[in-house]
């Protein structure tokens, strides 16, 4: 993987301050005990605040983030403060100023996701409105990333996921210039000029992976197309949509034909559900069997948002009602203890993979596409995270499987699960920011980091 020639945040000698340890345990309106009960209202923003506590007084300990740099914490921060009283906004503060001494720190690659300094950017954006010293650092991060993006050159054949995609490819950088402030047309141009040439045919052959043949996790990809929101083609037509909606119709062209090849890839599962393979079909047969990962990585709800988003950009309304009725059929079907599966929180709860990301696509689809089928999940999986998320942090995510157990006054859900660590895609910050944008009205502004908004 290309690095740019020179880290721009080799370290945040400017950072701000940490707030006094009297922020550090802001006034609990909650119970005697500190905790609300999950089904209270403002449960979840205790929650929040207990987590963003105990991850600042130990950002280096067993569930930190396993990248410094990754926008988790001042995402989760960024929402509790927008919000929450003033002791939530002070203890979301305090988070912010100990992330960010260690966000120069980290692998130094441009995605926004695994480490990338498009993360860094995203985290230094929101974080600003919590500390606006951040702002001329982001600035100084924007502007060089956009630099590198101008200058770099990639494959046109046989590319790999970082030519492409949003995890740590450039639909992933332009996304994150998106977020917590209107881009610059100029700057989303080097990106959107990338993905549009990648796109320039019908059967989006230059998306076909090459590179993994005998790789332990991605030679099912070989010479094929992705098609998810994280690593494929869904991910590329929500980056087109939002240059679309931000730098005029350069990117329409090649916006709608990634919109017609996925629309090709649809297909129903076993269990009734219209839903994507996870790379183009190529003539196959579709599988017979019911799909379980239904989720915002792979399946209906990202790939039926991109679809939508994109089709109410270019305004086209068949192909919006068309992504809306998948959306439709998901929400009649879909089933919590089957949907739903892996081995711990990040894969139960996660926004990649779990009830968190479904959450967040519903969102979106009921907020923007005043879908009714997508109000009524968003309560569902409301209730599900509610009841869950404080066991999951409490008992290290060994009770999620089986649903929430006990909740009384004495749970210990003020730490955070060390098996769980603190990145937004599938930690516990993720979770916790969706529930209170869904639930609480937080603030949306980090939402382009997963192509939504």
């Amino acid at each position: 993987m290309q690095h740019p020639p020179e880290h721009p945040v080799r370290t945040l000698a400017a950072a701000p301050e940490a707030a006094p340890d009297t922020a550090r345990a802001p006034h609990d309106p909650g119970t005697a005990h500190g905790l609300r009960a999950p089904h209270e209202p403002g449960a979840a923003l205790d929650l929040a605040v207990r987590y963003l506590a105990a991850w600042a007084d130990a950002p280096d300990g067993p569930g930190g983030a396993p990248h410094p740099s990754d926008p988790g914490i001042p995402v989760l921060a960024h929402t509790v403060a927008s919000v929450g009283a003033p002791e939530a906004a002070r203890a979301a503060a305090h988070a912010v100023a100990v992330w960010a001494r260690g966000a120069g720190r980290g692998r130094g690659h441009t995605g926004l996701y695994d480490g990338g300094l498009a993360g860094t950017l995203a985290g230094l954006r929101l974080g600003a409105t919590l500390h606006p010293g951040l702002h001329p650092v982001a600035d100084r991060l924007r502007d060089r990333l956009a630099a590198t993006a101008a200058t770099r050159e990639g494959r046109r054949e046989g590319v790999r996921l970082a030519d492409y995609d949003l995890i740590i490819g450039p639909s992933g950088g332009l996304l994150a210039h998106c977020v917590g402030a209107r881009p610059d047309p100029d700057r989303l141009a080097p990106y959107r000029d990338r993905l549009a040439a990648l796109c320039d045919s019908d059967d989006l052959r230059r998306l076909r992976t090459d590179g993994y043949t005998g790789h332990p996790h991605l030679a099912w990809l070989q010479g094929r197309v992705n098609t998810g929101m994280g690593h494929g083609a869904a991910g590329v037509a929500a980056a087109l949509t939002a240059a679309v909606r931000h730098g005029g119709d350069e990117a329409a062209d090649a916006l709608r034909r990634v919109v017609v090849w996925l629309e090709r890839q649809e297909y129903e599962d076993g269990r009734g559900v219209r839903t994507w393979p996870g790379a183009g079909l190529d003539g196959r047969t579709p599988p017979g069997d019911a799909v379980p990962r239904q989720a915002w990585c792979y399946g209906a709800p990202g790939v039926a948002w991109a679809l939508w988003d994109a089709a109410d950009a270019l305004g086209d309304t068949a192909a919006a009602d068309r992504a809306a009725a998948v959306l439709t059929r998901l929400a009649e079907r879909y089933d919590e203890g089957f949907h739903l599966y892996g081995d711990g929180p990040a894969d139960l709860l996660g926004l990649c993979h779990g009830a968190s990301g479904v959450l967040v696509v519903a969102d979106a689809f009921a907020r923007h596409a005043g879908h009714a089928g997508a109000a009524g999940l968003r309560e569902r999986l409301t209730a599900l995270l509610r009841a869950r998320l404080p066991e999951a942090l409490a008992t290290g995510g060994d009770a999620v499987a089986a649903g929430p157990g006990p909740q009384g006054p004495g749970a210990r859900a003020a730490g955070r699960d060390a098996r769980w660590p603190a990145d937004l895609l599938t930690g516990a910050p993720g979770a916790l920011a969706a529930l209170l944008t869904a639930a609480h009205g937080a603030s949306r502004s980090w939402l382009p980091c997963l192509g939504l908004r």
